[in-house]
């Protein structure tokens, strides 16, 4: 008998009429591990421990009085809006655990929330200008998704910046590139400005990146082995003008170019 013909009666009497089924059957690729939600327990209280340490630390001035407010809108209810479309096991970036994902997008998310009230007051604009323009609709796929989309718009008379927020847990402390290309297009297409904050809360210091004035052949372009060998924007020290522990700076302290 030929060979094709005997793998395919082969493959038909132990039940797949198609080679595409055989091969997820054998790969179990079709078996959906179980979501462990006691371990989304635990990760989510660590969240609020970050939170009510960072909330600690801070200066007077940004300290929230009602954290457990704070706490129950930021990450309780956007946690329930995610649980409820069903959405924590599709979130399986790089392979990791959908777990763990949700818990690196829930902390960012917390972290830009807690600090948005202060960028206002850099900013000088009342809070009801500091506006999300990311991709925020909770019950989507898509937002978890990796984009070069800012997080916030500052609107100011009849202009706007976009902000870029960024938080560090490790001390590493980079900016990928594709967000730098982002500011360029933004710049050149809409005249739009970008500022990164960099939120590094392992040293408890925020810095603040003009993206849209970064060079091409910038000298702090390097490439991060243990990130696949992507292009980042490093950090440096000069370009943190904010120490967690001291009120927050004035934009004149800031040394952007704007406008």
């Amino acid at each position: 008998m030929n060979p094709a013909r005997y793998f395919k009666e082969y493959r038909q009497k132990i039940g797949f009429s198609n080679q595409a089924d055989a091969k997820t059957f054998f790969s179990g690729k079709d078996v959906t591990p179980t979501i462990d939600y006691k371990y989304i327990d635990s990760l989510n209280s660590r969240i609020c421990q970050i939170l009510e340490s960072l909330n600690g630390v801070v200066h007077k001035s940004i300290k929230y009085d009602d954290l457990k407010g704070f706490i129950n809108k930021n990450l309780e209810e956007p946690f329930s809006v995610i649980r409820n479309a069903d959405l924590i096991p599709r979130l399986n970036n790089q392979g990791r655990r959908p777990e763990e994902v949700l818990f690196s997008w829930l902390r960012g998310y917390t972290v830009s929330q807690y600090f948005t009230p202060a960028f206002s007051t850099i900013f000088k604009v009342p809070l009801s200008s500091v506006v999300n323009i990311g991709d925020d609709d909770l019950s989507n796929i898509e937002t978890f998704k990796r984009s070069p989309k800012a997080d916030l718009s500052i609107n100011s008379g009849n202009s706007s910046i976009r902000i870029e927020v960024q938080s560090g847990f490790q001390g590493i402390n980079d900016i990928k590139e594709h967000k730098v290309r982002e500011a360029w297009r933004a710049r050149r297409e809409r005249s739009e400005q970008t500022i990164c904050i960099h939120v590094d809360i392992y040293n408890g210091q925020v810095a603040f990146v003009q993206l849209d004035n970064i060079l091409e052949n910038d000298v702090n372009f390097v490439t991060r082995q243990q990130m696949e060998g992507q292009s980042v924007f490093q950090i440096e020290q000069n370009f943190f003008k904010w120490r967690l522990i001291d009120p927050a700076p004035s934009l004149d302290d800031l040394e952007l170019e704007l406008g």
